[in-house]
């Protein structure tokens, strides 16, 4: 067995006093209010952990937006670079007198669990990395590879000013991600049962079908933009857009909203909306569906106007890369069951209602080829009584302990 991937008795040693730890820093975090896209003072918390390791650490702020980069060695040469992506803001936590317990005190309960709103996305993440960080830098301070941090207070909302405009910063200063860790919540019943490796795509947009108003009693003097557009939403819902990937179902197109009308019965609308999505695979691209669509609209002869909102990327991770094998073999030596890869709303993926989007894809479109989610269960994310045992957090902070031991401490295995 390497000595590098088993944990010895010292490092047992450092990791025994990680419990309270974790459970502290989680609660400190969770206790402060950081709705989107305030951070509250999280990241500073952080920071002051991170700097008392060696780290060098800038705070970019983008509009109202609060960001962290920080990092410890030669993050130009001591390659592989690893970073751990993750935000600090959270979602509203709804009617407080709901929750069993109140959502921004951290409470943990004589069954050892704690309650609030971040707790699982993403503060437990977060203070799981940084309490595998000082337990790995305390046995191994003279590492291989260099080790970044980005958090963002912007993941939750727009993601506009967050992880997108670091990564850009990054890149314009010539340092190349190598591997990316987000602490998203991943695992579906224990940790580290599921890593995903990949996101579908979104975009969608609002599509302006135009008529002519008029009363219902002379249909001839007006255009129903109603009745003009069945055939062609007709045909975007029926058509197959690809046929997915290895790893991603097919690409969808759903009608989420549809407005039209002034509310009088007698009144043929002058104008129509239909709000729609596409949740795509790397089978296609944004440009392509985009031109698909509107070469459809053309078809019928149609006067519209296409808001198109802004993207989200898809990436996918090879499941043979080095990051994504060494990330399955620290959750079996660590909980000793093996986990599943998973992209969202793809053939791995086996609950596919859970399609949302994360920063992995700003990491993805800046260069870094090896992506991977890896986090606490999300069977309570953003629901009230947001909840996650400490020992589940202990268990993520074992695993990336010994990812990192793996991925920045030289092998010593025949091969």
């Amino acid at each position: 067995m390497s000595t590098t991937t088993a944990f010895t008795q010292e490092a047992a040693r450092v990791v025994s006093h990680s419990h309270s730890r974790v459970a502290s820093l989680a609660r400190q975090l969770i206790r402060i209010e950081s709705i989107t896209p305030n951070d509250g003072g999280c990241q500073a918390i952080v920071r002051n952990r991170l700097e008392k390791l060696g780290f060098i650490c800038e705070t970019m702020k983008f509009a109202d937006v609060t960001n962290l980069w920080a990092h410890r060695g030669d993050v130009f040469n001591s390659k592989p670079l690893i970073v751990f992506a993750g935000h600090t803001d959270v979602v509203p936590s709804g009617p407080t007198e709901e929750w069993e317990h109140p959502p921004f005190d951290g409470i943990i309960d004589d069954q050892n669990v704690l309650h609030g709103r971040g707790a699982v996305d993403m503060k437990g993440g977060i203070a799981a990395f940084v309490v595998a960080l000082e337990d790995f830098l305390q046995l191994n301070p003279d590492h291989s590879g260099s080790i970044g941090i980005i958090l963002t207070s912007d993941e939750e909302g727009p993601a506009k000013f967050g992880t997108k405009l670091v990564v850009q910063e990054l890149t314009k200063a010539g340092i190349q991600i190598d591997m990316s860790i987000v602490g998203e919540p991943s695992s579906r019943d224990k940790v580290g049962d599921t890593i995903k490796i990949g996101r579908r795509g979104s975009v969608g947009g609002d599509l302006i079908i135009k008529g002519i108003q008029g009363h219902v009693a002379y249909p001839h003097q007006s255009l129903n933009p109603i009745h003009e557009s069945l055939g062609a939403l007709k045909d975007l819902v029926e058509m197959t857009w690809d046929n997915g990937t290895d790893d991603f179902g097919p690409t969808t197109f759903q009608i989420s909203n549809i407005n039209s009308g002034t509310g009088a019965r007698n009144v043929i609308p002058g104008i129509k909306t239909t709000m729609f999505n596409f949740r795509y695979s790397p089978a296609s691209t944004e440009e392509s569906l985009r031109s698909r669509m509107e070469k459809i609209l053309e078809k019928h002869s149609l006067n519209y106007e296409i808001d198109w909102h802004e993207a989200c990327l898809p990436y996918e991770t090879d499941r043979s890369s080095h990051l994504v094998e060494q990330a399955l073999a620290s959750v079996f030596e660590v909980t000793g069951a093996e986990g599943a890869l998973c992209t969202s709303g793809g053939k791995l993926n086996h609950f596919s209602s859970f399609q949302s989007t994360s920063d992995g894809r700003f990491l993805a479109a800046a260069g870094c080829s090896q992506v991977i989610e890896l986090g606490p269960s999300h069977k309570t994310i953003h629901k009230v009584d947001e909840h996650v045992a400490i020992e589940d957090l202990q268990v993520l902070a074992d695993i990336y302990n010994n990812l990192l031991e793996r991925l920045l401490l030289p092998s010593t295995e025949e091969h």
